[in-house]
């Protein structure tokens, strides 16, 4: 997949604000599933398409600033999502993992899909077979 800066930027600002204190792995299972969302034909084949897809990821739509703050934080979450963009066949939570939440929520739709990982505070999940 070829994403320009625009797309490593936007990547990189939904790894931070939906993991930043989470560990690596937790950080490129939330990249990873991006990514696959941008592989998927239901969802947008752009990377800011589909993070500024309308209410898919809290942070984007909870009216606070979308700036990061901590530095170091995110010149970590730009590295992670530099790494998760060079698609070198790591795989976290796999390739068909469309959705997660925190673990501290119990979202209506999680039933719906079938539950393949927990990443540090994040359940992810993908579309149930059969």
């Amino acid at each position: 997949m070829v994403v320009g800066s625009a797309g490593l930027f936007c990547l990189a600002l939904n790894v931070y604000f939906e993991a930043r204190s989470e560990d690596l792995a937790a950080q490129y299972a939330v990249a990873e599933v991006t990514l696959n969302r941008v592989a998927s034909p239901d969802f947008p084949d752009d990377v800011c398409e589909v993070v500024w897809q309308r209410k898919q990821f809290s942070w984007t739509h909870d009216g606070k600033s979308d700036k990061p703050r901590d530095k170091k934080a995110w010149r970590r979450a730009v590295s992670v999502a530099a790494y998760a963009l060079e698609d070198d066949g790591h795989v976290v939570v796999g390739y068909d993992a469309l959705y997660y939440h925190a673990d501290y929520v119990k979202p209506y739709w999680a039933t719906a899909y079938e539950r393949v990982a927990k990443v540090g505070r994040h359940i992810f999940y993908r579309m149930k077979k059969g």
